[in-house]
């Protein structure tokens, strides 16, 4: 697997998709199901520009919007995968309803490239119940459960340096007291991400200006 687990600057994405899909620009697909509320939102055309600047096509998917099968056949035709951050109960809603979060995991685990911020992150862990004090839960009124995708072993807490309005550092301290007795938890600062190569994972720099890999 190749994942690239972004808290919020995206200083290590241009490196992770050359190093992971090389030979020229490629075919990103953007999941924006975290963002639907968000619409207009100066932080959703901040996140987008973000990939844009790099070059690569993006091709738009909205989960909600498809059957699992239409999923992966949106899938087949994209070179990597981009989940963008938001409302973590929204996105998985939106990917366990349709049954795409199968889909999803199995092409991860077949080796397409993922990038996840933020709530695009947390998924990808084994519970995203302690995202609840920073999220609404209630976005996601669908879901039976928070299980989630459990393609690492650990839920990312992402904006963990409480730098971020939404998320002071009293807020990412009172997650980290509630939760982390209960789930493994991997905080990440807003500079950070973490970088999933097979069995192998290394929180690494994200800053906006570089992308030097950092061993935590």
């Amino acid at each position: 697997m190749k994942l690239l687990l972004l808290s919020l600057n995206p200083g290590a994405m241009r490196a992770f998709l050359d190093s992971t899909t090389p030979g020229g620009p490629l075919r990103v697909g953007y999941i924006g199901d975290a963002q639907v509320a968000y619409a207009g939102a100066p932080f959703v055309a901040a996140e987008r520009r973000a990939i844009e600047v790099i070059g690569h096509e993006i091709v738009d998917i909205t989960v909600r919007d498809l059957t699992a099968s239409e999923f992966a056949e949106t899938l087949s035709g994209v070179d990597a995968v981009y989940v963008a951050g938001g409302s973590t109960f929204a996105l998985l809603e939106a990917l366990k309803v349709t049954g795409s979060d199968v889909v999803l995991a199995e092409r991860v685990r077949d080796g397409m490239p993922y990038i996840g911020c933020s709530a695009g992150s947390i998924i990808v862990g084994p519970d995203i119940t302690p995202a609840s004090l920073m999220d609404d839960p209630a976005d996601g009124r669908g879901l039976t459960d928070f299980a989630g995708l459990g393609l690492i072993g650990r839920t990312v807490i992402p904006h963990a340096d409480g730098l971020l309005a939404p998320y002071p550092a009293s807020l990412i301290d009172e997650t980290i007291a509630r939760y982390g007795s209960s789930h493994r938890l991997l905080p990440l600062h807003d500079d950070q991400a973490l970088l999933v190569d097979g069995e192998q994972e290394t929180v690494i720099d994200s800053a906006p200006a570089a992308a030097q890999e950092r061993v935590r």
